[in-house]
């Protein structure tokens, strides 16, 4: 019989995600794949511009099968395997067999202590785990190119 977590993650997809600059809200990257599935190695190619935004907006748009209490996120930037950030996002309850849309805001690091994309490039992680309350539901990782 399978855990809670994984009846939660059959019936979860990640539709669709995109970045925007928050000062302009134009998008510099979306993308279409499944960045959720814990079973792909995942790359995106995000513009380089995008290092110099303020804040960056991350759009995200899931279906959910299963009703989660308290859907949240803990994701970690790895740089060489080393993690230099971490962030956490709360959704909050998810509406069986629902699709949902969920913004967030993602500060910059002072410029001070932003590395060059050409230092960045193919040696950024994205560590995103998927949780409902405190119960691991997925983890998957997303390899960052700077173009």
């Amino acid at each position: 019989m399978p855990s809670k977590a994984e009846d939660i993650l059959k019936g979860f997809k990640l539709n669709w995600m995109n970045l925007r600059d928050a000062d302009t809200g134009k998008i510099l990257w979306q993308s279409n794949e499944d960045l959720a599935d814990p079973t792909d190695d995942h790359e995106a190619r995000v513009p380089k511009k995008i290092l110099k935004c303020r804040a960056v907006s991350r759009e995200i748009n899931f279906s959910s099968k299963e009703p989660m209490e308290k859907f949240r996120l803990e994701q970690k930037v790895l740089f060489k395997g080393k993690c230099i950030e971490e962030w956490y996002f709360d959704f909050g309850f998810v509406i069986p067999s629902s699709t949902n849309t969920w913004q967030s805001l993602i500060e910059a690091a002072p410029e001070s202590q932003m590395m060059p994309a050409s230092v960045l490039n193919g040696n950024v992680v994205i560590e995103t785990k998927f949780f409902d309350d405190d119960l691991l539901v997925s983890t998957s990782m997303v390899k960052l190119y700077y173009v």
